[in-house]
């Protein structure tokens, strides 16, 4: 028994000899993770960031065109906003479970099609069924993934291949059929995302919470599988996203102004992605913000409207690329200022024979067959030869007498 297992109850311990008491604490897996909690506060310093230049564009866009926060045109904004924070929380929930779903432009151009076909039938009638596509497709995006254990961005490329083959069955814009005005519920809809947004992000923080949705990230090999737990996660993720991207393509076809044109959406995708980076979700999943997504939606959505007010042609492409380079330097800030601090409890690790390192310089214990006996065996004695031996002799020997 050497120096660690004295007074260890192995009784409360896992199997990989890691304590229990670090296990707690450990988020990414319970052999390989690292212990200690995420650090939120570069998520919030970040945040600030984001609202002052929140702040500073609106302040730029009353002086430009005071209109547009206000009346029709401040609840035109505010659809806007929740359309594309719809598909920011899309992109963002898949990010967050380490499996990207690039289809989310694809799927919301898809849907605002769908809508534009069908809206003289009614909102319900013409949602619902955009719902249930989006959440079979949603499904067997999440069975492709989590059965053959793929990246996600690799199998949601193929899907949205897929739905970009339905988008151009069709050779002109669809002008909107439906008579829904997303406007005259702006505040309650923009109320309803902020909620979802803000509580999503707090439940996020919380490191129970934290550990399940970020499981799937993988910690070793990237091709090894990361459990059930993981799996299950990471689907329910999957079509979340998926039904999120259909109804943000609904609500952003009703708050256009005109027919809704057949592209491929991938620049959706783009900026779908690059807002949820911008949020403060780091592209390797698992680590996110509180108030990110909500306040990169507004950044992003009053710069948009900024830019026309000014006479900017600035294109979605464009935007989207910018917020996705930008979200890729807070993803290097958040990896290296948002991870455990250093120098706190660490999961002990095997060497190379296989035993546990506690930080301890400790000999390790011999086996018995090679300790040293107590005692030196003493050297066998000399055989005596009983002819020699002087209880023979009774007188001097002659050949060792002076005479001789």
């Amino acid at each position: 028994m050497g120096y660690e297992d004295v007074g260890r109850d192995r009784s409360a311990e896992p199997s990989s000899g890691v304590p229990a008491a670090v296990l707690e604490n450990v988020f990414d897996d319970p052999t390989q993770g690292e212990p200690g909690r995420d650090r939120i506060g570069v998520h919030l310093g970040w945040e600030f960031l984001l609202l002052a230049g929140l702040v500073a564009l609106g302040w730029l866009l009353w002086r430009a065109d005071s209109a547009v926060l206000r009346g029709t045109g401040l609840r035109t904004l505010l659809v806007a906003a929740v359309g594309l924070g719809l598909l920011a929380l899309a992109a963002g929930l898949s990010l967050r479970t380490a499996a990207p779903n690039l289809a989310v432009g694809p799927v919301a151009v898809a849907a605002a099609l769908h809508y534009a076909e069908q809206g003289d039938r009614g909102l319900p009638a013409s949602l619902g069924p955009a719902a249930a596509v989006a959440a079979l497709g949603g499904l067997a995006l999440a069975l492709a993934v989590v059965v053959l254990h793929v990246p996600g961005w690799a199998a949601s490329l193929a899907g949205a291949a897929g739905v970009v083959v339905y988008i151009e069955r069709r050779s002109a814009p669809v002008l909107v059929q439906g008579d829904y005005d997303p406007s005259r519920n702006a505040g309650y809809l923009f109320a309803g995302f902020a909620a979802v947004a803000v509580l999503g992000g707090l439940f996020g923080a919380i490191p129970a919470i934290r550990r399940l949705v970020g499981r799937y990230r993988p910690v070793a090999d990237p091709a090894r599988r990361r459990g059930v737990v993981a799996a299950v996660v990471t689907a329910f993720a999957l079509v979340g996203s998926t039904v999120l991207a259909a109804l943000a393509g609904v609500l952003l076809a009703a708050n256009g102004p005109g027919p809704v044109p057949p592209n491929p959406g991938l620049d959706w995708t783009v900026l779908a992605i690059g807002v949820a980076l911008l949020a403060g979700t780091s592209a390797y999943g698992r680590r996110g913000g509180v108030l990110g997504t909500l306040l990169a939606v507004g950044l992003v959505t009053v710069f948009e409207a900024y830019a026309r007010a000014r006479g900017w042609t600035v294109d979605r492409w464009t935007v989207g690329g910018v917020a996705l380079g930008v979200g890729l330097l807070v993803t290097r800030l958040v990896e290296t200022y948002g991870r455990p601090r250093p120098g706190g409890t660490e999961i002990p690790e095997p060497v190379g024979d296989g035993t546990i390192s506690t930080g301890w310089t400790v000999p390790r214990s011999q086996p018995v067959d090679n300790w040293p006996p107590t005692l030196p065996t003493p050297a066998a004695p000399n055989p005596v030869d009983p002819w020699r031996d002087p209880r023979w002799e009774d007188s001097p020997r002659r050949w060792d007498s002076e005479e001789r």
